[in-house]
């Protein structure tokens, strides 16, 4: 059963464009200065590359996603198509940022072994993903209707939302000194479950029907509309940030 989720750059950019304009305080931590050179993991459609570049710092943007890679090549951005669990990087960046993207590599003891490979010595990492707690309201109701609907099979959770300590022991684990790492509960505004749905747990029910899908949508929907959803602020989905800077410590 395939459980890789699909990105579409244009769906993206127009239901989940909060992802990148919510990262500017973590842009701020990573702080990058002239001739830098840096890594941006996960670069989405180049947004944050972009930004990033505005501070006269190379970058080099990887991204699993095709589609993703060539929106982010088409604003100048020198981007790759890459798995961060196969980066073959080794001492050149002076720092590797990465947004909303660590939660979704489940061997993260492999990604920090690369990252910090692809390091220079003293070099930084800087990275805000989804920590413990994350969605967790979405998680149960998908949860939930996968329960219900036992001809759906089982509910493979794609994400991977580590608490601070445990992320922190990773990184320690693998040779990084931890300066900050921080859960931050951060509800975020979204346009609509369904959207959001289609955006980031396509993968969740590819194997499905069509029709079965949009079952699985609707009732994850009246499921959630009680918990998450107001008439003056909409949809507010339970997000929980994990953010984090730690150095390459030789």
């Amino acid at each position: 059963m395939s459980n890789t989720n699909k990105w579409n750059a244009d769906k993206y950019k127009k239901h989940a464009d909060f992802v990148s304009k919510l990262a500017l305080p973590v842009i701020e931590l990573l702080d990058p200065k002239e001739n830098e050179k840096i890594l941006d993991l996960g670069c989405g459609d180049g947004t944050l590359a972009v930004e990033i570049e505005k501070c006269n710092a190379q970058v080099v943007a990887v991204d699993l996603s095709e589609s993703m890679v060539a929106k982010a090549q088409e604003k100048g951005i020198q981007a790759f198509v890459m798995s961060a669990t196969e980066l073959p990087f080794k001492n050149e960046f002076d720092a590797v940022f990465s947004n909303a993207v660590l939660h979704w590599i489940k061997d993260a003891d492999t990604a920090i072994k690369k990252i910090y490979r692809s390091l220079k010595p003293k070099g930084r990492f800087i990275a805000e993903f989804g920590g413990y707690g994350n969605i967790k309201s979405l998680t149960d109701a998908m949860q939930q209707v996968f329960n219900e609907h036992k001809e759906f099979g089982v509910f493979h959770n794609p994400w991977f939302f580590p608490k601070d300590t445990e992320y922190k022991q990773l990184l320690e684990d693998n040779g990084f000194s931890v300066e900050y790492i921080e859960l931050i509960p951060r509800p975020t505004k979204i346009d609509d479950i369904s959207n959001w749905l289609d955006i980031f747990a396509n993968g969740i029910i590819s194997h499905l029907t069509q029709e079965q899908q949009s079952l699985f949508k609707q009732e994850v929907r009246e499921i959630l509309k009680p918990k998450i959803y107001s008439d003056k602020d909409g949809w507010v989905a339970d997000y929980v940030r994990l953010r984090l800077k730690a150095y390459k410590t030789v």
